[in-house]
């Protein structure tokens, strides 16, 4: 394992990090806020690190598997911790767990938060939370990937080790031009959703925030009601539509502006994406209609929080833990569907359930046929078998580390209900979940060490198990 290579990835990436949080420190300045110190604290103690671990001299080189899953897991781990620093010096948190929580939660895009008065916090740091998840959403360190090539390494074990989806890939032969590409789509659905948002009414610092929020399916609000406190339908529609975007591959948008606005349509994945939100949002409205009573206003509240849920991004306009039990079943499951491979949705991604049912069906197949050699296929294409294999061992690990989780949790005093929802939101990057850290409440009254279990769930959720477990084994550690 060459720490060089690792060391000096890593400075890099703190760099990044310390040029992104002059941002706030702008906002603060701007609205001449007590935080702005906070911010120029971190900045100097982030940067000055960042130079530190960049010393070391390298040669040309390739990041490697083992470099690879160093660098992510590694760096996911200290741009928390040095993101986490604003919190602490502008007393936000008076705790660093809560700060940490805060931090992770922001990065890895769930949205899960302990602040109990959102309202009453500075600019800056409500800018940062957001920015956190925008950072976090498309992932930190492929916008770093554009900055590496004037290192000289070959970085696609980065971009495997950190892109989720089951089977990621370049959309151009050199890696850097990828990030690149993805970054620019990225950057130029930000801007429109900033736009519009500004045009439906909110303010451009709002607008900023939620945007943010939502191009990374994070859902940190700046408002104690979340989106709910607008209670406008402009702005409803607009983020349902841009977190259905953000839900979906980003790799499809890169054909469409090439004109090949097929690929798209005809994709598997993004037909049973739509599907399921369309399905879904049809019964809910049906099922919460009768506590409403009233269909339009049932079909906007169903709509917006199907979008949110399945996205993973965890805004909300009410209180959905007191609609009937069989909408609060379909928002849970959904939990677990998440966004598509190679957007910034968290869980278990769509193209893997698709996989897993069409295994379920294959089985089936055999049971009547067994001497047939039926392969599983996705637009037409077999799926490779080794994929599907890793589909299968993927989603039966989240699920282990799903009950094992929630069985740890039943040992804080947390009952069944806030137990399950907080590790299925968690681990799926979603934010909120039921009971005690339900829409209308948070995680601020969990004990310390339930939260630090959270912050290791929401990065397990967004790495996608693997490449932080991966860590922990005895053999990644022996040459």
């Amino acid at each position: 394992m060459d720490l060089r290579i690792i060391s000096k990835t890593l400075g890099r990436l703190l760099l990044v990090e310390s040029a992104f949080l002059i941002f706030p420190l702008i906002v603060s300045l701007y609205y001449q806020e007590s935080d702005s110190k906070a911010f120029l604290i971190t900045i100097i103690i982030t940067a000055l690190s960042g130079l530190l671990l960049n010393l070391p001299k390298i040669k040309k080189g390739i990041v490697r598997y083992k470099e690879g899953f160093m660098i992510v897991g590694v760096g996911w781990l200290i741009v928390s911790l040095f993101g986490a620093i604003p919190f602490i010096l502008a007393d936000t948190f008076t705790t660093f767990i809560d700060a940490f929580f805060e931090t992770v939660s922001g990065f890895t895009t769930t949205g899960a938060t302990v602040l109990t008065n959102i309202e009453s916090q500075p600019h800056g740091i409500l800018f940062w939370r957001g920015l956190t998840h925008w950072l976090g959403g498309m992932g930190i360190l492929v916008f770093t990937l554009a900055l590496l090539p004037a290192m000289g390494l070959s970085t696609v074990n980065i971009l495997k080790a950190e892109s989720p989806g089951p089977s990621p890939g370049k959309l151009v032969p050199k890696i850097a031009k990828t990030a690149q590409l993805l970054y620019i789509i990225y950057i130029l659905f930000t801007v429109m959703e900033i736009v519009s948002l500004t045009i439906a009414g909110m303010s451009l610092f709002d607008a900023f925030t939620h945007t943010f929020a939502t191009m990374g399916t994070g859902g940190f609000s700046t408002k104690n009601l979340s989106v709910g406190h607008y209670n406008s339908i402009p702005i409803e529609t607009i983020i349902i539509m841009f977190m259905f975007i953000a839900g979906v591959n980003f790799s499809l948008y890169y054909d469409a502006l090439l004109g090949n606005f097929k690929t798209l349509l005809n994709d598997r994945e993004f037909q049973f994406y739509f599907a399921v939100i369309i399905v879904s949002t049809l019964l809910i409205t049906i099922n919460i209609n009768g506590t409403l009573n009233n269909l339009f206003l049932s079909l906007r509240q169903s709509s917006f929080q199907v979008a949110s849920i399945v996205s993973t991004t965890g805004f909300t306009t009410m209180d959905y833990s007191v609609w009937p039990e069989f909408s609060k079943m379909i928002l849970f499951i959904l939990m677990f569907f998440g966004g598509s491979a190679g957007s910034t949705g968290g869980a278990i991604k769509h193209i893997r359930i698709l996989i897993v049912f069409k295994y379920i069906k294959r089985e089936f197949t055999k049971l009547i046929h067994p001497n047939s050699v039926v392969s599983i296929r996705l637009g037409g294409k077999p799926v490779p078998e080794n994929i599907v294999q890793n589909v299968i061992s993927f989603v039966l690990i989240y699920f282990v580390i799903f009950v094992v989780f929630s069985l740890i949790l039943l040992t804080q005093n947390l009952d069944l209900i806030s137990s399950t929802s907080a590790v299925a939101a968690t681990l799926g990057n979603v934010g909120p979940g039921f009971g005690i850290v339900g829409p209308a409440q948070n995680y601020s009254g969990l004990t310390t060490f339930t939260k630090g279990l959270l912050s290791f769930a929401m990065i397990l959720g967004r790495l996608e198990i693997y490449t932080v477990l991966i860590l922990f084994t005895p053999f990644f550690w022996k040459d």
